[in-house]
This record gives structure tokens, sequence and C-alpha cells, in this order.
């Protein structure tokens, strides 16, 4: 199993940016999939989920409105579109999933907001 991140740099407060998340190694249409971040100093906190069939859930309450997760299961890739971005948004972004009670993390992608 192999989740790589990318999309990540460096955005002016009221940017957007899109993190993708490639996936391998597992049929990516039949799994849940999840967005987490960890800014410096704090606890990873669940960003997003969307399972197989493609319902999304916002769970960080500080991205509702702003963020949106997707999937495109032909290119096994599930994205996190972020907009109106905050200095508060500046964290790692990890991709994850669980196979079989096992949980599986990407490299992480640095999203740094500053002006």
């Amino acid at each position: 199993v192999q989740l790589v991140e990318s999309g990540g740099g460096l955005v002016q407060p009221g940017g957007s940016l899109r993190l993708s998340c490639a996936a391998s190694g597992f049929t990516f249409s039949t799994y849940v999939m999840r967005w987490y971040r960890q800014a410096p100093g704090k606890e990873r906190e669940l960003v997003a989920h969307i399972t197989d069939a493609g319902v999304s859930l916002i769970y960080a309450d500080s991205v509702k409105g702003r963020f949106t997760i997707s999937r495109d299961n032909a290119k096994n890739t599930v994205y996190l579109q972020m907009n109106s971005l905050k200095t508060d948004d500046t964290a790692v972004y990890y991709c994850y999933t669980s196979i079989w009670g096992r949980g599986y993390w990407g490299q992480g992608t640095q999203v740094t907001v500053s002006s």
C-alpha cells in the first residue's frame, strides 16, 4: 500500500490549493479515504472523510464551507480542495486509509499560509 500526497506549498491568506493523494497497492475504489492535518505543536486532526461511494464529510469545524474532499476512482486519487485559506490552516496534510484494521499514512505535504 502506498499513499503519495502532492500539491502543498506556500500560499497567501485567502488563496487556494488542491492537494492530491495518489494511492496504489490496494483496490482504491472500495475503501474510505481521509485527510488529516498536523500543525506545529498540535495533535493530528481529522479534516475530511470520503466513502468508497463518494459520500463526503468534513469533520473539522474550522474548515467547513472552505474545504472539499473528492475522489476519482479511475485515477486512484483523492483530493482536498482548500479555498479561502487562513494562517491557521498551516500544517502538514496527510492522506490515510485503513485496510483490514491496519492504518496506512502518506508521507504528508506541507501547506504554509503566510503573507
